[in-house]
């Protein structure tokens, strides 16, 4: 999508990076990936942030918006918050791996927060309501999902009060809210999956036998993916600091290329079979990657 260069783009990832603020943030994304939607070729797409709907053939005729009929000489149906028919969860990975940073100007934790905020406030403002989930090796704060738009500061004051550490252990967390949450929805997995893909995959099938749709984003930092290092490194366990490796990366890019695209096909490959929506994301890219694979799913819904 071309976007004038006088103009700082809220999607890139560099840009965000210079931003503190979350709220800040996902308003800015959302709303640079709206005016993109609008003059770019995402067709097939339409986002309505109104309190409308199209009118079909035996809808009460009282629900009729005669105002937006005058506007836009269509029929619109008004639509009230009850009628709201997603409820979403956001699964935000706050293990010790997720601080990982080098070839993007994100750690993986950053970006991560900040796509999370940002769906938060685009799913709001479509008067979907959203919860979230942090989670380790247990779930470290759960927010129930509601859909007023004041619900997106406490979502957002309890990313901002978490820090990542610990190790990584999934699959029990997901267990445990697939069994929580009973009403059919939308969650949105966000996490480098650095754990065991069986597991994880165990994990996720849980909440589609539980009748859920499922979005993974698989966040990776750029070096992750390529280990493009040009020195004698020094690799250390984010999630035990006392493991440390000090080798020369194109000694083993190969065969560390070999392993990542392993695990990367398992997930694809899997989810794949399962129904799950999978997407990898290199943390340099644009954030409307990954609301566009939202969007579409939020679509299927209806």
């Amino acid at each position: 999508m071309n976007r004038p260069t006088s103009t700082p783009s809220y999607l890139d990832p560099e840009t965000v990076s210079r931003l503190s603020r979350l709220d800040l943030i996902a308003r800015l994304v959302v709303e640079g990936f709206i005016t993109g939607l609008h003059r770019s070729p995402y067709h097939g797409f339409s986002v309505e942030f109104s309190e409308h709907r199209p009118y079909m053939p035996g809808d009460p005729l009282r629900d009729l918006d005669w105002k937006a009929y005058a506007k836009s000489d269509r029929l619109y149906i008004k639509q009230y918050e009850e009628e709201t028919n997603l409820k979403a969860y956001i699964l935000l990975d706050v293990s010790g791996s997720m601080n990982f940073q080098s070839g993007a100007a994100l750690s993986k934790f950053r970006y991560a927060t900040s796509l999370a905020a940002s769906l938060s406030y685009l799913m709001l403002r479509q008067r979907d309501a959203v919860g979230l989930m942090l989670f380790r090796d247990i779930i470290e704060s759960y927010v129930p999902p509601r859909s007023v738009q004041s619900h997106l500061q406490v979502l957002l004051k309890t990313i901002e009060r978490t820090e990542p550490g610990s190790d990584t252990d999934m699959a029990p967390a997901f267990h445990d809210l697939a069994e929580r949450i009973a009403r059919r929805g939308l969650v949105i997995v966000l996490s480098d999956l650095l754990d065991d893909p069986q597991e994880v995959l165990r994990g996720l099938r849980h909440f589609r036998h539980r009748g859920h749709e499922v979005v993974v984003f698989h966040l990776l930092d750029p070096r992750e993916i390529d280990l493009d290092f040009e020195k004698e490194t020094r690799f250390f366990d984010l999630e035990d600091p006392e493991q440390m490796l000090t080798t020369q990366p194109w000694l083993v890019r190969r065969e560390y290329g070999e392993m990542i695209e392993d695990m990367v096909q398992t997930y694809r490959r899997s989810c794949a079979e399962a129904r799950i929506d999978y997407t990898l994301v290199d943390t340099s890219m644009p954030f409307d990657v990954a609301l566009s694979r939202y969007l579409v799913q939020r679509r299927k819904m209806g």
